[in-house]
């Protein structure tokens, strides 16, 4: 269960005590706020099990400050600019959960790559172990791209969750994970630095929304 989730859960049931207190005090019948307690708590429970916590993500988009957005697209422009660079596709992006929901996108959405394909493409070892790093840096670029702007990450931890998943797949030992996670945010940080420019350039054109296919054109740019 997400943290959000919880917390969330955690505040219904301390809403729930503190109205069953405050009830005879306020000559509400008890069954009133406990009802409409555990009503909102089945729909948190749902919406975990469900919707992977879409429901909760989509009415916290609403109340997103302006700072907020900043580190999703800075974040998000991480992963794209790391993709474009180590030639992992990319085949979309969305920047909010309202975006990822009319998209049919499951979670708060993100850059999406196809890097699926190219693991399964890979033709030997060496090659799919060069993939499988690529991909890892790609993962790390949005944490290193928050701590390049702001000194330090708050997002991230759905991408090392999916770095270990990848890692688990390609039956890398439990062990090394942590040494993998630092290595590839190390060179996410080091391919955002030498890229800078371009960096901030996507960043204002991801804001803009721009289609992928802009994007690119403008990353060529400096490329060039």
């Amino acid at each position: 269960m997400q943290q959000i989730s919880l917390n969330l859960i955690a505040i219904g049931i301390f809403a729930m005590t503190l109205s069953a207190l405050l009830s005879p005090v306020l000559n509400i019948s008890p069954f009133i706020p406990a009802g409409i307690t555990f009503t909102i708590l089945g729909l948190i429970t749902v919406d975990t099990l469900s919707w992977k916590n879409q429901g909760i993500q989509l009415v916290l988009d609403l109340f997103a400050g302006q700072e907020q957005r900043q580190r999703i697209i800075h974040h998000e422009a991480g992963h794209f600019l790391a993709a474009y660079y180590l030639g992992i596709p990319v085949t979309g992006y969305t920047l909010t959960s309202w975006e990822a929901f009319k998209q049919q996108k499951k979670g708060q959405g993100g850059v999406q790559i196809d890097a699926e394909t190219l693991l399964n493409q890979s033709q030997n070892l060496q090659q799919f172990s060069l993939i499988l790093e690529r991909v890892c840096t790609v993962l790390m670029a949005g944490i290193a791209a928050e701590k390049f702007i702001y000194q330090k990450s708050e997002g991230g931890e759905e991408d090392r969750q999916q770095l270990r998943k990848i890692l688990t797949l390609a039956d890398i030992n439990s062990s090394s994970f942590s040494q993998k996670e630092n290595w590839s945010l190390l060179q996410a940080k080091n391919l955002i630095e030498c890229h800078k420019n371009a960096y901030h350039t996507l960043a204002e054109a991801m804001q803009d929304r721009l289609s992928v296919e802009d994007c690119y054109q403008i990353l060529q740019q400096y490329s060039a």
